[in-house]
């Protein structure tokens, strides 16, 4: 399974595709779409649509995966990300890619076991599930990456193909995965 994850904003929007193959998550392409402020946002808009919509046809991905709108204080800020989702689902859906949605505490919930992880947590664990080198330097690429993870986490283990009810039952599953609460605590 190829999933594509989406962590929208109209400055930033990250993505991440990921593949579960053999039982094991790699990445096969992550990034970061950045706007200028200065830009018109219809122009902000089109970049995100159209990069994305390249980065589905490059890939492939059989399901989309992005984070849901954070309902903050500030109404502008709100209607802006509504935007950069509607865009970003736009480009999933005109290539038939099933959607899906995830709450940002779902998708921290499912990478590092708590909905109020910190960006810092939720990184570590990206990087210690994906076997990467190096963390990637925006935020948004590795929330994006969270949320391909956590879609896969719904659709079937990362190691196999169990579907796991909650985050209880995969880390009961998978011991391996976990660390000391000393060196999480530490991050």
């Amino acid at each position: 399974m190829v999933v594509l994850g989406v962590d929208p904003g109209t400055l930033i929007t990250g993505y991440g595709v990921i593949e579960i193959k053999n039982g094991k998550a790699h990445v096969l392409t992550c990034g970061a779409i950045k706007n200028k402020s200065s830009i018109a946002m219809p122009n902000r808009l089109r970049q995100i649509y159209e990069t994305l919509s390249e980065v589905i046809t490059r890939f492939h991905p059989d399901e989309f995966a992005i984070e849901t709108a954070f309902y903050g204080k500030n109404a502008q800020s709100a209607l802006k990300l509504g935007h950069a989702r509607g865009v970003s689902m736009l480009a999933a859906v005109s290539q038939n890619l099933p959607t899906h949605e995830y709450s940002p505490r779902e998708v921290k919930k499912a990478i590092v076991g708590k909905g109020t992880a910190s960006k810092e947590q939720v990184q570590y664990m990206v990087k210690s599930l994906l076997r990467l080198k190096a963390i990637p330097k925006e935020y948004d690429v590795t929330d994006a990456l969270a949320v391909a993870i956590c879609h896969t986490h719904r659709r079937t283990s990362i190691r196999g193909s169990h579907s796991f009810k909650s985050w209880k039952a995969y880390t009961a599953a998978h011991p391996e995965k976990l660390t000391s609460s000393r060196r999480m605590s530490a991050i």
